[in-house]
């Protein structure tokens, strides 16, 4: 069976003065702090909220 890819998201900017959609969306994948890093399944759902805020976060995938 193929190994499942995973996506390692670390928050690199404050949401501090952007929307709250945009915060709120910080909060769902998990991210509390700066250079917080957070381990996801690579899935279109996580995909499309890491679109939304690309902004204020940095991606690696594994």
């Amino acid at each position: 069976m193929a190994k499942k890819k995973t996506l390692k998201i670390t928050l690199t900017k404050s949401p501090i003065g952007y929307t709250v959609r945009q915060k709120a969306t910080v909060a769902a994948l998990g991210l509390k702090k700066l250079q917080q890093t957070v381990e996801h399944a690579d899935t279109p759902v996580i995909r499309g909220m890491i679109n939304k805020i690309s902004h204020l976060v940095e991606v690696s995938e594994e």
